[in-house]
């Protein structure tokens, strides 16, 4: 178990632990999404002076980071079940707040990950603006989101999601806090007849553990294998429509 500093209290989020049992790096959409990640980025990993993944889980995405670029990502996050399960091994992992804007990290950080977070968040106003008290003047952010709110289901629900984007809502969200998105994508088109099949599968179910090993769970190596590779055919970056959003995003000028 990885030692974690606390500067902040540990407290409840809203999202299912469930998930975290299920999630690990072999994952088809794991795996994809890192994908996504480095054809739409670029060099920004490597040309940044210090990154964060900000709501990093059980740092899949810290790990990714560590065997593609060698680098370290400091994870910050409120949970302390899922930071006790964190996979990454050079990175520092802290329990932190942002909303308490430690001044340590005022202005620190060059790039900042916010993966599969900003849908759990009622008060996106409250959080864009605790999170930029971060970023370095030049940073960049880069947010992955859950994509198509006709897509909503009981699977959402169970995994605390409070809404799913657009790229006119998600552009809409960071350009009330001077914040534009200067490159983005659509992925996981090739997943779209999934998600519908996910949806109907899980109708009337109730219970939220099961919601998340039923909606999430590849079920076994040969599925997961499958799933990759007709994952693994999308192009990106695309702006038709996929089951995620994924966007890089700077500070606009005034």
């Amino acid at each position: 178990m990885r030692e974690i500093v606390y500067l902040s209290a540990p407290a409840a989020v809203s999202m299912a632990d469930q998930w975290f049992e299920i999630a690990d790096l072999d994952h088809f959409w794991v795996r994809r999404r890192f994908s996504v990640f480095q054809t739409l980025t670029g060099k920004l990993t490597v040309d940044a002076r210090e990154i964060a993944d900000i709501g990093c889980g059980h740092g899949l995405l810290q790990r990714q980071i560590e065997e593609a670029y060698g680098r370290e990502v400091t994870g910050f996050d409120l949970n302390e079940f899922a930071l006790r399960k964190n996979l990454s091994c050079l990175s520092p992992i802290c329990c932190y707040d942002i909303h308490e804007r430690d001044p340590e990290f005022r202005e620190r950080l060059d790039l900042i990950l916010l993966f599969d977070v900003l849908e759990h968040i009622t008060d996106e106003d409250r959080f864009l603006e605790a999170l930029i008290f971060h970023l370095a003047p030049g940073g960049h952010l880069v947010i992955n989101v859950p994509a198509g709110q006709w897509a909503y289901s009981a699977y959402d629900r169970a995994a605390g999601h409070i809404r799913r984007y657009s790229i006119r809502s998600l552009g809409e969200a960071v350009a009330a806090h001077n914040l534009k998105i200067t490159k983005w994508t659509y992925w996981g088109l090739p997943l779209v007849p999934t998600l519908l099949f996910r949806a109907l599968w899980l109708w009337g179910k109730h219970d939220k553990d099961d919601i998340i090993s039923s909606g999430f769970d590849s079920r076994n190596r040969v599925i997961n294998r499958f799933l990759s590779s007709i994952s693994s055919c999308e192009p990106t970056p695309q702006e038709l429509f996929g089951t995620s959003l994924m966007a890089v995003v700077e500070v606009g000028r005034d």
